[in-house]
């Protein structure tokens, strides 16, 4: 038995325990074939609670100071990260950036599932920002449906700046499936564009968050 089956066996009932999960929409995720899952970003706990909810795994890129921490919490964080199959990528910069959709992107070619937060970092006032054009980057260079997610409740059970999660509820919604080919006509730039903003349209439908007009600050929010 895999790792990543152990690191599933044991969170999921767990995280049922601490977290009473509600989920919706499970039946949208395909159970074979590449998907992409993009969805909303409260939380640190967000890219932990939705594969435990999802009918299969998904990789999200992670951190790759979560890969390197010692002592004994990094080795939890590290063994966590990898149970849940997350990629480690290094942040900064534009080629930092399109090296991790390139991982990304392999992901797919092989079949997986991967999830994305468009809005590039948590939320840090609840409000859904614009989304980030990699998602759709990764939509048209795959050919992979993209399924909208909304998390809620998880910034009240691990608010930016908390150490650990407390027990509370959160909810977990997935919606149909999303897909999008590159359209005659149209430049490439502007058919990202208009395929985020769909992504976001989907995601906050899911949501009910207030949306925002401008992208989230990254280097307020590691």
């Amino acid at each position: 038995m895999s790792i990543q089956s152990i690191t599933r066996m044991i969170l999921t009932p767990l995280s049922q325990v601490a977290f009473r999960p509600s989920v919706e929409g499970r039946e949208h995720v395909p159970l074979d074939g590449p998907v992409i899952l993009a969805a909303n970003h409260l939380s640190f706990l967000d890219s932990f609670i939705i594969p435990l909810m999802t009918p299969r795994p998904v990789a999200f890129l992670a951190k790759a100071e979560y890969f390197t921490g010692t002592g004994f919490k990094g080795r939890l964080v590290r063994e966590l990260m990898t149970g849940l199959e997350a990629i480690p990528v290094r942040r900064g910069g534009h080629r930092a950036a399109q090296e991790s959709l390139e991982l990304a992107l392999g992901v797919l070619e092989r079949g997986g599932a991967f999830g994305i937060h468009p809005e590039g970092s948590r939320s840090r006032d609840g409000r859904l920002y614009r989304g980030r054009t990699g998602v759709a980057w990764l939509a048209l260079a795959s050919g992979a449906p993209v399924v909208p997610v909304a998390v809620l409740g998880t910034d009240r059970i691990q608010p930016v700046g908390a150490t650990l999660p407390r027990p509370g509820r959160v909810t977990i919604r997935f919606g149909a499936p999303l897909r999008f080919t590159p359209q005659p006509g149209i430049s490439v730039g502007r058919a990202r564009r208009q395929a985020t903003d769909d992504i976001m349209a989907a995601i906050q439908a899911l949501s009910g968050q207030e949306t925002a007009d401008d992208f989230n600050d990254l280097s307020l929010n590691p």
